[in-house]
């Protein structure tokens, strides 16, 4: 972990503060790429996951942004109530389930609300790679969106497109006709709340699995779906530690393993961030995630949500 100094905080539209983090020895800090994001260690023994909005390279400080959701789960409240300028705060060194692919020809970044976190720090990089990229972002009215002097004024970027929809999706962005054509070489990357995330997938449906990337951000992921009927009891085979773990029909292999208590890193237990992605060699998992792709899902699983279909299954664990 490291245990940095918050140097700034800032107002940046309602509801949503910015903190600046910096090392309060001068020093540089870990690098980092578009879409990562730090666990951060709030007062009252929380811990929560934001995204890095400042350019990637930017070593001398990580910038966050932290909606104060109504009704969450009090760490974005614990943020804006008990963190002051000045503080130390502990968080981990940056980790990335959200990569910028390099060979698209082209990116459509689509952000809702507090989700333009992630996809600032894109925009900075693909602009910095000389890259093609255009730029959606979907708030209620302006006093709700973030950063928007970044947007604003004589030198505003003709690729950058701000929708308002004043509490009526009707009015915003038509996501379904800004999405109803897939281009070789195009790739997607969105992030926001449930109901926005909800209508690009929706969008999206026949866009190649590749092409789209996403993540939840700013709202509670789905739940892990409950088991299917073509789940059953087994047995786990953990390669590298020669072990066999038992698993029944109802468990995720994630709660299978932690019963014979092997650990295994995970974060959002929902199939949406990836923190647990594990390679596997043999047998058929139930997969139940949003992030893999077809591809991926013939040697990689998420055992966060997974189940066992066919087992044994043979983990790279």
């Amino acid at each position: 972990m490291l245990k940095l100094r918050v140097r700034s905080i800032t107002y940046e539209a309602e509801g949503i503060l910015s903190y600046e983090l910096v090392d309060p020895s001068g020093r540089e800090l870990p690098r980092f790429d578009a879409g990562a994001h730090i666990d951060v260690q709030i007062p009252g023994g929380l811990s929560r996951r934001y995204s890095l909005c400042n350019p990637p390279g930017d070593t001398g400080c990580y910038r966050i942004a932290v909606l104060n959701a109504p009704g969450g789960r009090g760490g974005s409240r614990a943020m804006h109530e008990k963190v002051n300028a000045g503080d130390w705060i502990e968080v981990s060194e940056p980790h990335n389930f959200f990569p910028l692919t390099a060979d698209a020809r082209h990116t459509v970044l689509l952000a809702g609300g507090i989700g333009i976190t992630p996809i600032l720090a894109m925009m900075e990089a693909l602009e910095a790679q000389g890259r093609s990229w255009e730029l959606h972002y979907c708030t209620r009215d302006a006093s709700r969106t973030a950063f928007r002097r970044r947007f604003a004024g004589p030198g505003a970027d003709p690729r950058v497109t701000i929708h308002h929809d004043e509490g009526d999706p009707s009015k915003g962005l038509d996501i379904v006709s800004l999405l109803s054509r897939h281009e070789e070489g195009k790739h997607l990357y969105f992030c926001g709340p449930a109901g926005f995330m909800s209508a690009v997938r929706a969008a999206t449906a026949h866009w190649p699995c590749e092409a789209v990337h996403f993540e939840y951000f700013g709202a509670e992921p789905p739940k892990a779906a409950v088991a299917g009927e073509d789940a059953h009891a087994s047995e786990l085979h953990l390669l590298r530690s020669d072990r066999i773990v038992p698993i029944e029909a109802a468990e995720t292999i994630l709660e299978a393993l932690r019963a014979a208590g092997v650990e295994c890193e995970s974060s959002c237990e929902a199939g949406v961030c990836g923190a647990c992605k594990t390679a596997y060699s043999a047998g058929t998992p139930e997969h139940n995630d949003y992030v893999l792709g077809d591809e991926e899902r013939s040697s990689y699983v998420l055992v966060c949500c997974a189940r066992v279909s066919e087992g044994p299954l043979v983990l790279e664990l």
